[in-house]
């Protein structure tokens, strides 16, 4: 079995850094991530709960703000609470173990430079070729016309 999730997207407020009552630092933020379709020409997006544990909750914390082009690499997570009013909620949220910034940004008044990466030793370095699209056109059937016999067709 395999619960693995890669998003590319960004932030929509800076990260929230709290820590437990052991004093573990948990940091949580929203990424907005565009669909691969779009609805009647205006791209639509997903907001994606995003949390962050121990030292890469500082980093990122330290590091991401609002607007900033990140990646993240995580498992899903489904987690159940009652709420004040007694409702069963259940919350579907990405833990982080990965966490990459993929555009040029200003945070602390220095340069925090492209594609630098924060993650415990999980990490695993992302580049265009892994991620699960491409900004490029891959399609096979680009070069025009292929001459394909219904015999040929499994179906």
């Amino acid at each position: 079995m395999l619960n693995r999730i890669i998003l590319i997207g960004r932030l929509t407020a800076d990260p929230e850094l709290r820590y437990t009552p052991q004093g573990t630092a948990v940091a949580r933020f929203t990424l907005a991530v565009n669909r691969p379709y779009t609805n009647q020409g205006e791209n639509e997006a997903d907001f994606i709960d995003i949390v962050v544990w121990q030292k890469l909750a500082e980093t990122a914390a330290q590091y991401l703000k609002k607007g900033r082009l990140t990646a993240v690499e995580g498992r899903l997570q489904i987690r159940n609470y009652e709420n004040r009013e007694g409702k069963r909620v259940r919350v579907a949220e990405v833990v982080a173990d990965s966490v990459r910034f993929l555009d040029r940004g200003e945070s602390n008044g220095t340069n925090s430079g492209q594609g630098r990466s924060f993650a415990d030793d999980r990490h695993i370095d992302i580049n265009d070729d892994e991620l699960p699209y491409s900004r490029r056109n891959n399609d096979p059937f680009e070069g025009g016309h292929i001459d394909i016999n219904d015999d040929d067709l499994p179906f």
